[in-house]
């Protein structure tokens, strides 16, 4: 077909075009929808509304004889349980003042004993750092990012808006300091901040817009980024499709921090995809060991609770890559280094496998004290895992393949 072929050959022009004027108009809508709500302060007086919608559904899904799962958001939910164990309606947040900037310190480095010695100390030494950010641009070449929160900007940084719509991409910006080799500190806008990967999607915005980077795009559309992802997915084709299937990565895996350099050295192997990203994250401790997530068991006895977050997006380098046959791989070596896979990217653990990688123990007990809990939700890989979705014929097709 004509249309297939032209939204496959020229997607990033049919995406500045067609989806950006799209986005945009979408994007001023839901501002002012959201706007009025919040002036008019009608969403906490509906909430109680809200609830009691729930329960009567639920109550309609019993009289009917529970024949049916029900349906549950995954962003509105108890950590690590993509809702599998009821609806969450209500929680209590600890707020913590904000202040205006972020220090940010650049770190290039030119080794990975360098990377993975440095990462890991900053990482460890929350006093001096709020916020560590890594990005390798090959196996040899990264950058650590140090943040620190600050109201005022001091006199060993400048000013830096990364959100203006004029800027380079964030990353092609951290790249830089590769090439001067010098450690400086700029100072950014606490919401530039949280949304330095936004326009550009981290780096996978360079596949859907090829020229989304070039100075005269910035100036003249940059303002425009990003689409909307829901509307992403209207540019997709059969071959789009496929090919994404086969040749595109998404993932995130946690692995605990004593295995951080063999694991960027597995992905140099496994995929060749740069930039990697990095970013430390805790699984804390607590006495009765409770949830399907725990911290690192040293072989002195000891608990770990720094892990890292490796994250890799886009199309890897490694010739002949097939991502169906290289992601149960990778899950693998996941699993043998106790790490843990984020469950919002696709997997393709087995049930056994899933089990080994996430303990269940506290999570089916609960399960099991609940009324109506299991007639009411799929397990965890039930909703996450292409193969606990599978129908009995396409399970079949998969086993083929």
């Amino acid at each position: 077909m004509l249309f297939e072929h032209l939204l496959t050959r020229y997607r990033g022009l049919f995406a500045t075009v067609v989806l950006l004027p799209i986005s945009v108009t979408y994007a001023i809508w839901l501002g002012i929808r959201n706007r009025i709500v919040f002036l008019l302060k009608s969403a906490p007086a509906k909430h109680d509304l809200k609830v009691q919608k729930v329960i009567e559904q639920i109550e309609d899904w019993k009289q009917e004889g529970c024949k049916e799962k029900l349906c549950t958001a995954r962003f509105y939910l108890i950590p690590w349980s993509h809702g599998t164990l009821g609806f969450l309606v209500s929680a209590k947040l600890k707020i913590i003042p904000a202040k205006k900037y972020i220090r940010l310190k650049y770190l290039p480095l030119y080794s990975l004993d360098d990377l993975v010695r440095t990462f890991e100390e900053e990482s460890r030494n929350t006093e001096k750092n709020d916020f560590v950010e890594g990005i390798l641009f090959s196996l040899d070449t990264a950058v650590v990012m140090l943040g620190k929160l600050s109201d005022e900007i001091g006199t060993d940084g400048k000013l830096n808006r990364i959100r203006r719509w004029f800027k380079p991409w964030f990353y092609k910006h951290v790249e830089t300091y590769l090439a001067s080799g010098q450690r400086r500190v700029e100072y950014i806008p606490l919401r530039d901040y949280y949304h330095r990967h936004t326009r550009s999607y981290f780096w996978t915005m360079e596949e859907i817009i090829p020229f989304g980077n070039h100075p005269l795009f910035r100036w003249a559309l940059g303002w425009a980024l990003p689409p909307r992802v829901e509307l992403l997915k209207y540019t997709e084709t059969e071959t789009t499709k496929n090919l994404r299937e086969k040749h595109y990565v998404i993932q995130d895996m946690l692995m605990p921090m004593v295995h951080l350099k063999k694991s960027i050295e597995y992905f140099d192997g496994h995929y060749n995809i740069y930039p990697l990203w990095l970013a430390p994250m805790a699984i804390y401790d607590n006495s009765e060991n409770i949830g399907i997530v725990h911290p690192f068991a040293t072989e002195s006895g000891g608990i770990d609770e720094l892990y890292v977050d490796i994250g890799a997006y886009g199309t890897p380098r490694k010739e002949q890559f097939d991502n169906r046959k290289a992601l149960p791989l990778l899950e693998k070596f996941v699993v043998d280094n106790k790490g843990y896979q984020a469950l919002y990217a696709k997997t393709s653990l087995s049930r056994d496998d899933f089990s080994k990688m996430f303990d269940h123990q506290d999570y089916d007990q609960l399960r099991q004290s609940l009324p109506d809990c299991i007639k009411a939700f799929d397990q965890i890989f039930d909703k996450v895992s292409s193969t606990g979705r599978a129908s009995p014929i396409e399970l079949r097709k998969m086993k083929k393949r």
